[in-house]
């Protein structure tokens, strides 16, 4: 038997891939290589069949029926809400949010927050309440959906938005950002590992500094919780949230995880139907998390799903999900050094990182490049990654990025680096 921290075999991997339909299919006359799962993960028929049994034989409203059906798919969204909260190390499954994507659910912390910063919520919000001299701390490396937000927030409340600045390959340390929280700051956002730059946060640092100045802690896990173990409460964050579709998941559901204690007391921003306890005409009492924050009818075929996902990546091992995806960049990081021309974004080699690689072609816009692996029948992300402050600093408008998944093959990257070493030529770049 393996170490858990091994590598997937090369015929481990390509059982894993038969569990995918769409990667059976042609690209342009030839075999799909698939490397844009940082965008989306392809979905295992797994996980599909999971999501056609709940709606073929349980599917109803949750928590509104007192009839079978209701209870039938009341248990099995409860349930999936359970095996998330197990897969990220939450002490309580409502601890568990469920959320319409990531960017939602980092909307959902920063909007409460201005809420409890008008009031809203009485007293036990007034731990949430910033306003004119206080900071947000984010870095130049995110992603827009963990910027935005917090923009948002600065211009709602009179706070002031601040940045760990990052280095010309795009990453930052652990000085970068301890250096910049203050008694000032009340809130450190950023992400875990980054989706342009492959790095992985120094979290330990940044929370015991964010801890000494009682300042909230929020971590965008888009690029993590798919990727490598992820236990919230060994990483001491206050609050994180992550996609469905980038975890072999559905679209359409996101994850707020959040420390009990923190969510019981954020005010909500989405009010509605099954959030409330009491409804008069003059006000409304809201229910304790999660409910809280899930208004409206809820993403229940999609949690279901999302829950089989989750036991699809348990079954192989987290572990062995980021040994796989580590040796893969290597492979790729190894190729790319031998083409002329690349530049390659994101930390030194040695450093740890996860499996996505972003890179520039000299005199080969991204799109381009894109568009000649596509013809390969290889699918990259080009563009700017929804990170255009990162790209700024870095001097590129875009970029092209090759990432990886648990059913990527050692023959998906050598595909990818053959075609990589033809770009140039084919569009008259070479020198």
């Amino acid at each position: 038997m393996l170490a858990p921290n091994q590598p997937l075999t090369e015929s481990e991997v390509a059982a894993i891939k038969r569990d995918f339909p769409i990667l059976q299919q042609e690209v342009n006359g030839q075999p799909l290589a698939y490397l844009d799962s940082g965008a989306t993960a392809e979905r295992p028929r797994q996980v599909l069949d999971a999501e056609r049994r709940f709606l073929e034989h349980d599917n109803a409203a949750v928590h509104r029926g007192a009839h079978t059906l209701a209870a039938l798919s009341t248990d099995a969204y409860e349930d999936a809400r359970a095996t998330v909260a197990g897969f990220v190390g939450a002490s309580s499954p409502s601890e568990v949010v469920w959320t319409a994507n990531a960017t939602d659910a980092l909307n959902l912390v920063a909007y409460g927050i201005a809420n409890a910063s008008r009031g809203r919520g009485g007293a036990a919000a007034e731990r949430f309440r910033i306003g004119p001299g206080d900071e947000v701390l984010v870095t130049e490396a995110e992603h827009h959906a963990n910027l935005v937000p917090w923009q948002e927030l600065a211009a709602l409340t009179g706070a002031t938005l601040r940045w760990v600045p990052v280095a010309d390959d795009g990453t930052w340390t652990a000085e970068d950002a301890v250096s910049r929280i203050t008694e000032h700051t009340r809130i450190v956002a950023f992400a875990h590992v980054s989706n342009v730059t492959g790095m992985v946060a120094p979290v330990a640092a940044v929370v015991a500094a964010a801890r000494a100045h009682g300042a909230l802690v929020v971590l965008d896990a888009c690029q993590s919780a798919p990727h490598r173990p992820l236990d919230v409460q060994e990483l001491g964050v206050d609050f994180a949230a992550f996609s469905g579709h980038k975890m072999l998941g559905p679209n359409g559901i996101g994850v707020l995880w959040g420390r009990g204690e923190l969510l019981d007391a954020l005010p909500p921003f989405r009010t509605g139907g099954s959030m409330i306890t009491t409804v008069t005409m003059e006000s409304s009492e809201y229910m304790p998390a999660p409910e809280r924050f899930e208004a409206g009818t809820q993403p229940v075929s999609q949690a279901v799903a999302l829950a089989e996902a989750v036991r699809y990546l348990q079954a192989i091992g987290m572990e062995r999900v980021r040994a796989h995806e580590e040796h893969l960049a290597r492979r790729m990081l190894d190729g790319l050094a031998a083409v002329p021309g690349i530049r390659v974004v994101g930390p030194p080699a040695g450093v740890p990182r996860s499996g996505l690689v972003s890179f520039d072609v000299d005199g080969v816009h991204a799109h381009d490049v894109s568009q000649y692996l596509d013809a390969q029948g290889i699918a990259v992300r080009s563009g700017h990654h929804c990170a255009q402050p990162l790209h700024r600093r870095l001097g590129l408008v875009a970029t092209s990025r090759a990432s990886t998944y648990v059913y990527t093959t050692e023959q998906d990257v050598d595909r990818f680096l053959t075609a990589v070493g033809e770009v140039r030529g084919y569009f008259g770049a070479a020198s």
